[in-house]
Protein backbone atom coordinates (compact mmCIF):
# COMPACT_ATOMS: atom_id res chain seq x y z
CA UNK A 1 0.00 0.00 0.00
CA UNK A 2 1.32 3.32 -0.69
CA UNK A 3 0.66 4.75 3.29
CA UNK A 4 3.56 1.85 4.08
CA UNK A 5 5.76 2.93 1.13
CA UNK A 6 5.60 6.71 2.25
CA UNK A 7 6.16 6.06 5.86
CA UNK A 8 9.22 4.33 5.59
CA UNK A 9 10.50 6.55 2.66
CA UNK A 10 9.67 9.37 5.08
CA UNK A 11 11.33 7.84 8.20
CA UNK A 12 13.81 6.83 6.14
CA UNK A 13 15.13 10.73 5.49
CA UNK A 14 14.25 11.19 8.92
CA UNK A 15 16.55 8.83 10.49
CA UNK A 16 19.17 9.76 7.71
CA UNK A 17 19.42 13.68 8.05
CA UNK A 18 18.70 14.40 11.92
CA UNK A 19 20.78 15.28 14.72
CA UNK A 20 21.31 15.82 18.25
CA UNK A 21 19.50 12.16 18.88
CA UNK A 22 15.35 12.00 19.47
CA UNK A 23 14.72 15.25 20.73
CA UNK A 24 16.50 16.98 17.44
CA UNK A 25 14.57 14.33 15.13
CA UNK A 26 11.46 15.48 17.01
CA UNK A 27 10.90 18.76 15.08
CA UNK A 28 11.78 16.88 11.94
CA UNK A 29 9.17 14.21 12.57
CA UNK A 30 6.36 16.81 13.21
CA UNK A 31 7.51 18.64 9.76
CA UNK A 32 6.94 15.65 7.65
CA UNK A 33 4.00 13.91 9.19
CA UNK A 34 1.95 17.04 10.32
CA UNK A 35 2.65 19.69 8.24
CA UNK A 36 3.74 17.79 5.18
CA UNK A 37 1.59 15.11 4.67
CA UNK A 38 -1.02 15.89 7.68
CA UNK A 39 -1.30 12.02 8.77
CA UNK A 40 -1.29 13.49 12.00
CA UNK A 41 -3.25 16.44 13.81
CA UNK A 42 -0.63 18.94 16.11
CA UNK A 43 -3.19 17.57 18.83
CA UNK A 44 -2.14 13.50 18.10
CA UNK A 45 1.66 14.62 17.75
CA UNK A 46 1.52 15.82 21.02
CA UNK A 47 0.40 13.01 22.55
CA UNK A 48 2.50 10.65 20.96
CA UNK A 49 5.32 12.28 22.08
CA UNK A 50 4.22 12.05 25.41
CA UNK A 51 3.47 8.46 25.44
CA UNK A 52 7.08 8.03 23.83
CA UNK A 53 8.73 9.91 26.86
CA UNK A 54 7.18 7.70 28.83
CA UNK A 55 7.81 4.14 27.90
CA UNK A 56 11.15 2.83 27.37
CA UNK A 57 13.17 3.41 24.80
CA UNK A 58 14.66 5.98 22.57
CA UNK A 59 12.28 8.76 22.18
CA UNK A 60 13.00 9.11 18.67
CA UNK A 61 11.83 5.37 17.76
CA UNK A 62 9.39 5.31 20.41
CA UNK A 63 7.68 8.07 17.88
CA UNK A 64 8.45 6.65 15.04
CA UNK A 65 6.72 3.59 16.30
CA UNK A 66 3.23 5.57 17.35
CA UNK A 67 3.30 7.75 14.56
CA UNK A 68 3.38 4.50 12.08
CA UNK A 69 1.15 2.87 13.37
CA UNK A 70 -1.53 6.14 13.71
CA UNK A 71 -0.99 7.34 10.64
CA UNK A 72 -1.80 3.80 9.28
CA UNK A 73 -4.58 3.12 11.45
CA UNK A 74 -5.82 6.64 9.82
CA UNK A 75 -5.17 6.16 6.32
CA UNK A 76 -6.41 2.52 6.19
CA UNK A 77 -8.30 1.76 9.54
CA UNK A 78 -6.88 -1.53 9.14
CA UNK A 79 -5.29 -2.47 12.37
CA UNK A 80 -2.80 -5.32 10.50
CA UNK A 81 -1.64 -2.65 8.13
CA UNK A 82 -0.95 -0.23 11.62
CA UNK A 83 1.24 -3.21 13.28
CA UNK A 84 3.46 -3.26 9.61
CA UNK A 85 2.99 0.76 9.58
CA UNK A 86 4.90 0.64 12.51
CA UNK A 87 7.62 -1.58 12.05
CA UNK A 88 8.14 0.07 8.88
CA UNK A 89 8.79 3.28 10.54
CA UNK A 90 10.49 2.29 13.51
CA UNK A 91 13.00 0.27 10.90
CA UNK A 92 13.40 3.10 8.33
CA UNK A 93 14.59 5.44 11.06
CA UNK A 94 16.79 2.77 12.89
CA UNK A 95 18.36 2.24 9.43
CA UNK A 96 20.75 4.68 8.38
CA UNK A 97 22.32 5.26 11.77
CA UNK A 98 22.83 1.14 12.27
CA UNK A 99 24.65 1.65 8.30
CA UNK A 100 26.27 4.61 9.09
CA UNK A 101 27.83 3.91 12.74
CA UNK A 102 28.84 0.14 11.53
CA UNK A 103 30.90 1.90 8.30
CA UNK A 104 32.10 4.69 10.74
CA UNK A 105 33.05 2.84 13.72
CA UNK A 106 36.07 1.42 12.40
CA UNK A 107 37.80 4.42 11.21
CA UNK A 108 36.36 7.03 14.26
CA UNK A 109 38.92 6.12 16.99
CA UNK A 110 41.83 6.33 14.39
CA UNK A 111 40.76 10.08 12.95
CA UNK A 112 38.62 11.68 15.80
CA UNK A 113 41.52 13.58 16.81
CA UNK A 114 42.22 14.87 13.72
CA UNK A 115 41.43 18.59 12.71
CA UNK A 116 39.41 17.81 10.26
CA UNK A 117 36.97 15.65 12.17
CA UNK A 118 37.06 17.90 15.21
CA UNK A 119 36.15 20.85 12.68
CA UNK A 120 33.20 19.10 11.62
CA UNK A 121 32.36 18.24 15.61
CA UNK A 122 32.64 22.09 16.14
CA UNK A 123 30.21 22.71 13.68
CA UNK A 124 27.41 20.44 14.38
CA UNK A 125 27.26 20.99 17.99
CA UNK A 126 25.14 24.57 17.98
CA UNK A 127 23.00 22.88 14.70
CA UNK A 128 21.95 20.24 17.27
CA UNK A 129 21.32 23.20 19.66
CA UNK A 130 19.12 24.24 17.33
CA UNK A 131 17.07 21.31 16.62
CA UNK A 132 16.30 20.17 19.99
CA UNK A 133 15.39 24.16 20.67
CA UNK A 134 12.78 24.27 17.25
CA UNK A 135 11.75 20.46 18.72
CA UNK A 136 10.61 22.76 21.91
CA UNK A 137 9.65 25.48 20.25
CA UNK A 138 7.17 23.55 17.43
CA UNK A 139 5.27 22.31 20.20
CA UNK A 140 3.94 25.59 22.18
CA UNK A 141 1.11 25.22 20.24
CA UNK A 142 -3.01 26.08 20.66
CA UNK A 143 -3.49 22.59 21.44
CA UNK A 144 -0.92 22.06 24.23
CA UNK A 145 -0.81 25.66 26.11
CA UNK A 146 -4.44 26.06 25.25
CA UNK A 147 -5.25 30.30 24.68
CA UNK A 148 -5.42 33.50 26.93
CA UNK A 149 -8.50 33.94 25.14
CA UNK A 150 -10.27 30.91 24.36
CA UNK A 151 -9.14 29.16 27.51
CA UNK A 152 -7.62 30.82 29.74
CA UNK A 153 -7.29 28.22 32.48
CA UNK A 154 -5.87 25.95 30.38
CA UNK A 155 -3.44 28.39 29.49
CA UNK A 156 -2.20 29.51 32.71
CA UNK A 157 -2.20 25.96 34.25
CA UNK A 158 -0.13 25.13 31.44
CA UNK A 159 2.26 28.10 32.06
CA UNK A 160 2.61 26.93 35.35
CA UNK A 161 3.26 23.62 34.46
CA UNK A 162 6.08 24.51 31.80
CA UNK A 163 7.68 27.19 34.20
CA UNK A 164 7.57 24.76 36.88
CA UNK A 165 9.55 21.89 35.38
CA UNK A 166 12.04 24.09 33.56
CA UNK A 167 12.90 25.33 37.07
CA UNK A 168 12.70 21.90 38.81
CA UNK A 169 15.17 20.06 35.64
CA UNK A 170 17.50 23.66 35.03
CA UNK A 171 17.94 24.35 38.76
CA UNK A 172 17.15 21.63 41.40
CA UNK A 173 17.96 18.74 38.55
CA UNK A 174 15.20 16.70 40.10
CA UNK A 175 14.81 13.58 38.06
CA UNK A 176 12.26 13.82 34.39
CA UNK A 177 10.72 10.55 35.67
CA UNK A 178 9.59 12.64 38.72
CA UNK A 179 8.27 15.58 36.53
CA UNK A 180 6.33 13.45 34.44
CA UNK A 181 5.13 11.44 37.09
CA UNK A 182 3.68 14.89 39.40
CA UNK A 183 2.89 17.15 36.29
CA UNK A 184 0.50 14.06 34.91
CA UNK A 185 -0.76 13.62 38.27
CA UNK A 186 -1.29 17.82 38.58
CA UNK A 187 -3.01 17.78 34.89
CA UNK A 188 -5.45 14.66 36.20
CA UNK A 189 -6.59 15.84 39.29
CA UNK A 190 -7.05 20.05 37.68
CA UNK A 191 -8.47 18.60 34.26
CA UNK A 192 -10.49 15.81 35.91
CA UNK A 193 -11.87 17.75 38.80
CA UNK A 194 -12.66 20.51 35.76
CA UNK A 195 -14.32 18.15 33.42
CA UNK A 196 -16.31 16.91 36.26
CA UNK A 197 -17.57 20.58 37.53
CA UNK A 198 -18.46 20.86 33.65
CA UNK A 199 -20.62 17.96 33.37
CA UNK A 200 -22.47 18.19 36.66
CA UNK A 201 -23.02 22.18 35.56
CA UNK A 202 -24.31 20.43 32.51
CA UNK A 203 -26.15 18.01 34.07
CA UNK A 204 -28.48 20.71 35.83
Amino acid sequence: MSILFELFYTFLKVGLFSFGGGYGMLSVIQGEVVTRHAWLTSAEFTDIVAISQMTPGPIGINSATYVGYTAAMNATGSPAVAVAGSLLASLAVMLPSFVIMLTISRYFMKYSKSNSVEAVFRALRPAVVGLIASAALLLMTVENFGSPTESTMQFVVSVLLFIGAFVATYRFKVSPIVIVIVCGAIGGLFYGLAGGCWWFAGGN
